[in-house]
């Protein structure tokens, strides 16, 4: 699994604990979501690499 796997899961997992429980920072939380997502496309764009 990739860097860019888990720094997607762990912000993912952040956006939604925040979204649903927190709802305070929504500026934040919707910060985390992009970051995410752009991990997760460059996750797909660079490729799976084997060690």
């Amino acid at each position: 699994m990739s860097i860019f796997m888990v720094l997607f899961m762990v912000m993912l997992i952040a956006w939604l604990l925040g979204f649903a429980a927190f709802h305070v920072a929504g500026g934040l939380i919707h910060l985390l979501l992009i970051v995410a997502v752009i991990s997760l496309v460059l996750h797909f764009v660079r490729g799976a690499r084997t060690a």
